[in-house]
């Protein structure tokens, strides 16, 4: 059996966390493999969405079975539903990281937003 890891399905490379963070995916779940979140043409059909999902969901296969491989996924909204619902009913676990939402008005029309990992949140 290989360890256990987490994939870390996001925009967020994983070394980019915060030590809060990647202890508690290290704790949680293991090693903490990376894989894109891909971007998502803003016209994209229904169905452009399911095809990506699916072959996501191949990818995800190729990487780690459902018996050691849990999923942070965390990205475009119609995409991460799809493709969550795919995970789950392969037998993932899919999980979203949780924070605290902090944002400085710095004027009009800009802003600094600062992000403070508080856990994972199974989907």
């Amino acid at each position: 059996m290989t360890p256990p890891m987490l994939l870390n399905l996001s925009n967020h490379p994983s070394d980019k966390w915060s030590e809060g963070q990647t202890t508690a995916a290290n704790q949680q779940f293991g090693e903490i493999v990376d894989l894109p979140f891909p971007q998502i043409a803003p016209d994209a059909t229904k169905a452009d969405i399911a095809k990506i999902a699916q072959d996501y969901l191949q990818k995800v296969q190729e990487i780690g079975q459902p018996i050691d491989t849990a999923i942070h996924i965390m990205g475009e909204m119609t995409l991460t539903y799809q493709l969550v619902g795919l995970l789950k009913d392969a037998g993932y676990r899919c999980y979203a990281s949780t924070t605290v939402r902090e944002v400085y008005e710095q004027e009009p029309g800009k802003k600094t937003v600062i992000f403070q990992f508080v856990n994972f949140r199974e989907y």
